[in-house]
């Protein structure tokens, strides 16, 4: 059986500039190429560029998989919309690395198949499925992050047992609406293998997910109250299309006090062991009714 390989880039933020299209494209003659996308698959060989790096220095996004098992999604955030502490916080070496690069947060979600034979892979899946997770992200949305740690935690379930690393890991914070996940959210879970028992387990400490929108009085009344100077920047920012906008970094930081002022008690941390637990009995359950 032949190997699969799969590359996408994605420019979001601001396109490539001339100059940087001719260095994306001498990594690759086959490539298909454009100001905001690079994407190319191999039948043989590998690709020669650095893919994190790419990443650091032009793209805002990057997926890649093989029919080996292999799988991976970069995004990049300016660190003021997502701050690399709060991603740090659901960040497991078995599906998901965070760091910052020139002023950026980068999410590198990931998953290796230890078996080199397991060729499973999906060559319909695209970018396109997951690139929404980005935005999600930058407004406040930390469900995609979460998602990554129960990857890790399904990918610890796979492994030998190590019951007292199981019973110190304890879960980061649970956010809202693990029941209802959005279309990027759901393929991401697809993508990371989430054990869907796990996610029925750990969505018993999730709150409801709020409103798709912002509440539109309450947003104006929170830009009433910025700094005129501020508000100018910010206009002037927008209209010259400078990067990043700063519409995700004022929709977070809205979404950041109108948490803090109604946030509701948090509750009780639960460890690994004890989700692993409740997957296990909603799996029984679930086969029960089956």
């Amino acid at each position: 059986m032949s190997e699969y390989q799969y590359y996408e880039f994605l420019a979001v933020d601001r396109p490539l500039d001339p100059a940087q299209l001719e260095q994306v494209r001498s990594l690759s003659t086959r490539a298909t190429v454009s100001p905001t996308r690079f994407v190319n698959e191999y039948h043989w060989g590998d690709f020669r560029g650095d893919t994190t790096k790419l990443v650091e220095q032009l793209y805002d996004a990057h997926l890649y998989y093989a029919n080996w098992g292999s799988r991976r999604l970069i995004l990049r955030l300016p660190a003021n919309v997502l701050p690399v502490k709060t991603a740090a916080a659901y960040a497991m070496e078995e599906a998901l690395t965070v760091w910052t690069r020139s002023g950026h947060t980068l999410l590198d979600f990931s998953l290796d198949s230890e078996d080199g034979g397991e060729w499973d892979f999906e060559t319909s899946l695209e970018l396109s499925s997951m690139i929404g997770l980005r935005a999600e992200l930058a407004a406040g949305d930390l469900r995609p992050l979460y998602l990554a740690w129960l990857a890790a935690l399904t990918v610890w379930e796979l492994a030998e047992d190590d019951e007292e690393e199981y019973a110190r890991e304890m879960e980061p914070p649970v956010p809202a609406g693990l029941t209802e996940l959005t279309g990027p959210q759901r393929a991401l879970a697809d993508f990371l293998k989430v054990d869907p028992d796990l996610l029925t387990a750990a969505a018993q400490a999730s709150e409801p997910a709020p409103a798709p929108g912002p509440d539109r009085r309450e947003l104006a009344a929170f830009i009433a109250s910025l700094p005129a100077k501020e508000k100018d920047d910010l206009l002037l920012q927008a209209v010259l299309g400078s990067s990043p906008q700063p519409g995700p970094e004022l929709l977070a930081r809205y979404r950041s006090t109108a948490t803090s002022a109604t946030a509701a008690p948090p509750t009780s941390r639960r460890s690994a062991a004890e989700l692993l637990d409740a997957a296990y009995h909603c799996r029984t359950e679930r086969t029960r009714r089956e």
